[in-house]
C-alpha cells in the first residue's frame, strides 16, 4: 500500500446525526491518496458504530477510539503526532467537503512553495445559509488577524513540515484555531483557495457559539499576542486602546476614541521600524477601523468634532461627506 500523502484528521464527538455525510465528503473527495484518521472522543451516542461500520468498508481510515474524553484540541494533536502523510488536512465531523477540495488544494500547496497553509472559502448551511471568502494572500490574511480568524479551521490543509512543534494550545479553547494559525503566520505564508469548497454545517450545538466569557478571553489574549510583535507590552496600561485601533469596538467614547487614535499611531510607528506587518495594509487596516469607530462612537460634542477636523484632518477627510454632516449635527445637538 502507498504511503498517503494527506492525512485528514478529523474529531469526533457525539456527532451521529451528520457523521456518516461529513467522512463520506473525505472517502469521495477526486483525490484519493489519504488516510484519514478519525479520533472518537469517548462518543455515547451512535458514533463510533457508524465509524466501524464505513471503516469495514475502506482501509483509508485509521480510528483511535479514546477512553477518556480529552477535547478538540488534544485530538487534533494526538491526529498531528499520528499522521504519516506530508501535508495535513483539518475537517470537522458535521461539515461536508466538496468532491475536489483536497485536489485543488494539494495543487495549489505543490505550485507554490512559499506558502505553507492553504484554506477555502466555504459556505455555511443550516441555520443560515451564506458564503465566506477570507482574504485571499498573505500579506493581507495577516493583517485581518489583528481582528478575528482568517481561514477556516476546517478548510485548512498544511505542509507537516511548517508545523514542527506548533500545535493546539488548550489555554485558547474554544478559539485554539485562532491562536495557532495566529502564531505560524510568523513562521509560514498563508493563502486562501477564492472558492467555496466546504460546507459548514451551523447549529446551536457548535463549539464556536458557547461559553462566550471564554471566547471573548482568549480572542482578547491572541490579539495581544500579535501586537507583542510589535513591541507592544501586554501589561500596558493602555492595551484597549490599541486592541480598539486594530479590532472595531463600537460604543466608544469621544475620548477613548481620541486615545484609540494615539495609540494607532504608535502601532503604525512601531510597524514601520519592525516590519511585521505589510506596512500599507496595516495602515488602510486600521484607517477603516478609527473610521468605523467614528461613526459608531457611543457620544458626540462639538470638541470632539473640532479636534478630528483640526488634529486628525487626514483621517476626518476619510469619513464620507454624508457622515460627516450626520457626525456634526450630532455633535451639534450633544452640547
Amino acid at each position: 500500500m502507498l504511503e498517503p500523502e494527506i492525512s485528514v484528521i478529523m474529531p469526533v464527538f457525539n456527532a451521529s446525526s451528520f457523521l456518516k455525510e461529513s467522512i463520506e465528503s473525505i472517502l469521495n473527495q477526486t483525490f484519493s491518496n489519504f488516510e484519514l484518521i478519525i479520533l472518537n472522543d469517548k462518543s455515547t451516542d451512535s458514533s463510533l458504530d457508524i465509524i466501524k461500520e464505513l471503516q469495514a468498508k475502506d482501509s483509508r481510515i485509521i480510528v483511535i477510539d479514546k477512553a477518556q474524553n480529552v477535547g478538540p484540541a488534544n485530538l487534533r494533536n494526538e491526529g498531528f503526532n499520528a499522521s504519516k502523510g506530508q501535508y495535513i488536512a483539518l475537517m470537522d465531523a458535521d461539515d461536508i467537503a466538496l468532491p475536489a477540495r483536497f485536489e485543488k488544494q494539494l495543487d495549489f500547496l505543490k505550485n507554490n512553495p512559499e506558502v505553507g497553509v492553504c484554506g477555502t472559502g466555504f459556505t455555511f448551511f443550516g441555520a443560515e445559509s451564506k458564503t465566506i471568502k477570507h482574504s485571499e494572500h498573505h500579506d493581507a490574511i495577516k493583517v485581518s488577524f489583528l481582528h478575528s480568524c482568517n481561514i477556516g479551521n476546517p478548510t485548512v490543509m498544511l505542509k507537516k513540515e511548517v508545523l514542527g512543534d506548533f500545535k493546539f494550545e488548550n489555554e485558547y479553547v474554544p478559539v485554539e484555531d485562532y491562536d495557532l494559525w495566529s502564531r505560524l503566520l510568523a513562521k509560514t505564508k498563508f493563502y486562501n483557495i477564492p472558492e467555496s469548497l466546504l460546507n459548514y454545517r451551523q447549529h446551536t450545538c457548535n463549539i464556536s457559539k458557547t461559553k462566550i466569557e471564554n471566547v471573548n478571553r482568549s480572542v482578547r489574549k491572541v490579539k495581544i499576542n500579535q501586537l507583542k510583535k510589535l513591541g507592544i507590552d501586554p501589561s500596558e496600561p493602555n492595551i484597549d486602546f490599541y486592541l480598539n485601533a486594530v479590532s472595531l469596538r463600537k460604543k466608544l467614547s469621544a475620548e477613548d476614541i481620541i486615545e484609540t487614535i494615539k495609540a494607532s499611531k504608535h502601532i503604525l510607528s512601531q510597524n514601520e521600524k519592525i516590519g511585521y506587518f505589510n506596512q500599507q495594509i496595516l495602515t488602510n487596516h486600521i484607517n477603516k477601523v478609527l473610521v468605523r469607530s467614528i461613526r459608531n462612537a457611543g457620544n458626540y460634542n462639538l470638541s470632539f468634532y473640532r479636534y478630528l477636523q483640526k488634529n486628525e484632518s487626514t483621517l476626518f477627510r476619510r469619513i464620507n461627506v454624508l457622515d460627516r454632516i450626520i457626525l456634526f449635527f450630532k455633535s451639534l445637538a450633544s452640547k
